[in-house]
This record gives C-alpha cells, sequence and structure tokens, in this order.
C-alpha cells in the first residue's frame, strides 16, 4: 500500500499542517502566501507596526483563511455562517 502525505511549511520552514489530503495542502499552502501578503502590505503601510510578528502572523492567517468572509464585510454584506476553514483543516 502506498500513502502520500502532504506536509505545508511556511517560509520559513516551519511545518503547518500535514495531511493526505492534496487539496487542503495546496489550499492551506494559498492561505499562508496570502497571509505573508497580507503582513507585506499591513508592515508596509504601517498600520500595525508594535504588533509582534507572530501576533500578525495569526492575524493575516485568519484574515485569509476567512477571506469569503471579509469580503462578505467589506462590501456591506450580511455572513453566512459556516464552520471555519481553517480550523477543519487543522484538524485533518
Amino acid at each position: 500500500m502506498i500513502e502520500i502525505e502532504y506536509i505545508v511549511r511556511d517560509r520559513r520552514g516551519v511545518e503547518r499542517l500535514r495531511t493526505a489530503d492534496k487539496k487542503a495542502a495546496e489550499a492551506y499552502d494559498r492561505i499562508l502566501e496570502n497571509a505573508e501578503r497580507l503582513a507585506d502590505w499591513l508592515r508596509a503601510g504601517s498600520v500595525l507596526p508594535t504588533l509582534p510578528d507572530e501576533d500578525l502572523e495569526t492575524l493575516t492567517v485568519h484574515l485569509a483563511g476567512h477571506a469569503r468572509e471579509v469580503e462578505l464585510i467589506l462590501k456591506g454584506k450580511p455572513l453566512e455562517r459556516q464552520p471555519d476553514p481553517v480550523s477543519t483543516e487543522l484538524t485533518n
């Protein structure tokens, strides 16, 4: 029996997700990439200059993981309550 396992690491090489589900690994990798872009954007704009890096990472991963909800909020539309995609992926 062959078993394939996907490991998602952040840019520092820290393991963030281990799964047998390729789609979940790719989705979480996109979340991390988007979170990095958000963090760079926030730092460049001096929005949160004193926020510790760990807290900024937590914030941006959360925002990237909930991109659809953030988009609805910014458009002034009501949120549709659904299971947390980031929590669901981390438990798999």
